[in-house]
């Protein structure tokens, strides 16, 4: 599919699909899903390090889906957020900690008051090392829930096949609508940051 709308930050064309090679070269890219994609997009995106987002559909198998279709709860698709950033600046232990601590990853198909599967918790993953860190990551602070009494982690861990782009609409909806609806905020269990930055040290890269 070719270009459909201008993203309103970059001023460039959106493209249809991002499959795990679509970025530049000395880039990172990560996805992950923790609840309404406009909070999340918004709490990613001024980091040190992040040098784009975009909100999209990711996780499922339906091809081109619209905002209506995943909010049918059929498509299998979450609500997302693409990261670009450079790992030089800001590291996997850092996207993981932003991402643990401002959702409750225990709550499956639902993020508070949004219910449906579009909401649930997903880190879909661009390389192998990645994906280890994440999963140890999650074990890490699965613990750390463990300790404060509270549930378990149902979030999905999967290496990425495409990520669809929402709407032009929904791209930097809070930064187009200053004090519109977010539900990510810190959680109350702080993430054991040293633990993961130790995992990530020690994770090798493997061709998939």
């Amino acid at each position: 599919m070719g270009p459909t709308a201008t993203h309103v930050a970059a001023g460039r064309p959106i493209t249809f699909p991002v499959t795990p090679d679509g970025h530049a070269a000395g880039l990172g890219s990560l996805v992950v899903g923790m609840g309404c994609f406009w909070g999340a997009e918004e709490l990613f995106r001024t980091l040190d390090g992040v040098t784009d987002t975009a909100v999209g559909y990711a996780g499922g198998a339906a091809c081109d889906p619209t905002y209506r279709d995943v909010c049918s709860d059929t498509t299998g698709h979450a609500e997302s957020v693409l990261i670009t950033y450079e790992p030089q600046r800001i590291s996997m232990t850092d996207l993981l900690t932003y991402f643990w601590e401002n959702h409750d990853p225990t709550q499956g198909d639902r993020q508070g008051n949004d219910i449906g599967s579009q909401y649930r918790s997903i880190i879909l993953t661009t390389r192998s090392a990645q994906h280890a860190v994440a999963v140890q990551s999650m074990n890490i602070y699965q613990q750390r829930l463990h300790d404060a009494d509270r549930g378990m982690i149902t979030t999905t861990i999967a290496p990425l096949e495409r990520f669809w782009h929402a709407e032009d609409y929904h791209q930097r909806y809070l930064v187009k609508n200053p004090g519109a609806y977010s539900n990510q905020r810190f959680n109350g269990v702080t993430c054991p940051t040293g633990a993961i930055r130790r995992v990530e040290a020690a994770a090798v890269e493997v061709p998939r």
